[in-house]
């Protein structure tokens, strides 16, 4: 079963803003056992709007929209809705009550002409009721293909597709059981770890697809399988895995379902009872929020400094000044000084610091731009790295963080 995404808005076509929405509906569609043939974005305009359910309908089964529901002139999709199915608005109690209990209870002033428009719904649809807004879901039917219309707020989205969207299109199809694993390996370039692994890819069961995935300084191989007995898929996926884990043992970190590697990092600190400091740099903050971004750090992350500036170094951290001017404020000497003092600074197991040149200009150091250097600190000594990541500023910030991950992984689990 296929299902086509369609979010309608001119802000996402002027990258005004980013269309989260596709992503969460793809991952949970997939979860449930629905393939997503295509996501399209197309403006606020009639025309454009018909010609893509035309085409959607023609090609999927499913077809989910966002976006386009709100109580203003240029929301226009209910009444697109209605030419498309030769239908027409109606007044739905059911809604008016909705919005107008959400305007006393929340938004404390008058419900305004608009806001009822709200209320308007087409005639051939179900209502799917949005808990945290006032425009409403809509599930219509047409020649076997559903179409599920949900305002593009995503809270709101999240809302409709967990509580009324996902539960229903369980109950009205039966779907297959789709499988993805993803390993994810760090440290290894994709081109030496395809040519590594290249005979277990030409082994691989026609029902089994691999595909690789490269970012900055690591890479993703996704094992996807699709089949109609749950167990059955489960048992080959789990023999693939078998013969693939041995052969990129050396890189290979953990599976993406738990989580991304600084979750995994963050697991295993609280499984050992051990805890880190981070003093960043060229990363300005990149590398801390990581790990803040997920529930649960403070049981392992002491704390952190950005010391940016090189008189913050010494005034923050404590880095003697005659180091940074005999050996540079870019050097192993300031990563080493850092990542200890850092570590002395929050009394932790573990501590990661971070200093170089991303560019494009040279700042307080003469070392070229692309200049990483990477200190860890333990209670039983400190080491730095040195990293040349390129001439690009994004890329070299996001190669530091990753590779300041990946070492910080690997001597965790030397202990």
């Amino acid at each position: 079963m296929k299902a086509h995404i369609i979010t309608i808005g001119d802000e996402i076509l002027i990258g005004q803003i980013v269309d989260t929405n596709s992503a969460y509906i793809s991952k949970a569609l997939n979860e449930i056992g629905i393939s997503v043939y295509q996501i399209s974005s197309v403006q606020d305009e009639r025309d454009h709007i018909l010609e893509s359910f035309a085409f959607a309908k023609a090609n999927s089964d499913i077809i989910i929209i966002t976006g386009g529901l709100g109580p203003t002139k240029d929301d226009i999709t209910k009444h697109t809705f209605c030419e498309f199915f030769n239908d027409e608005l109606v007044l739905s109690q059911e809604v008016l009550d909705h919005v107008t209990h959400i305007f006393k209870a929340y938004v404390k002033r008058p419900l305004l002409e608009a806001n009822k428009t709200q209320a308007l719904v087409p005639s051939k649809a179900t209502i799917l009721t949005n808990r945290f807004g006032t425009a409403p879901g809509m599930w219509m039917e047409q020649d076997g293909k559903v179409f599920i219309s949900m305002p593009g707020v995503p809270h709101e989205m999240k809302g409709l597709m967990e509580g009324s969207v996902l539960p229903k299109l369980q109950e009205q199809f039966e779907l297959p059981y789709i499988l993805h694993k993803t390993l994810l390996t760090y440290g290894m370039g994709e081109s030496a770890l395809a040519q590594r692994i290249e005979t277990f890819e030409d082994e691989l069961p026609a029902t089994i697809k691999l595909a690789y995935l490269p970012s900055l300084g690591r890479v993703r191989l996704r094992l996807s399988t699709t089949g109609t007995h749950k167990e059955e898929v489960d048992a080959t996926m789990q023999i693939q895995l078998e013969k693939l884990k041995p052969l990129i043992e050396d890189v290979f970190v953990g599976f993406e379902e738990k989580g991304p590697l600084e979750v995994i990092i963050g697991n295993e600190l609280v499984a050992r009872s051990k805890t880190l400091a981070i003093a960043e740099s060229c990363t300005g903050g990149s590398i801390v929020q990581r790990f803040t971004a997920n529930p649960g750090a403070s049981g392992y992350l002491a704390g952190s400094t950005v010391t940016y500036a090189t008189r913050s170094k010494t005034e923050v951290l404590g880095v003697d000044e005659a180091l940074i001017e005999t050996h540079s404020v870019v050097s192993a000497q300031v990563a080493e000084a850092m990542a200890k003092q850092v570590r002395d600074l929050y009394d932790t197991d573990y501590a990661i610091a971070t200093t170089g040149n991303a560019g494009p200009t040279k700042g307080d150091s003469e070392a070229p731009v692309g200049t990483v250097y990477i200190g860890i600190a333990t209670r039983e000594g400190v080491k730095a790295y040195h990293f040349m990541m390129g001439t690009h500023r994004e890329r070299v910030i996001g190669k530091a963080v990753n590779k300041a991950l990946e070492l910080l992984h690997e001597e965790i689990l030397k202990n």
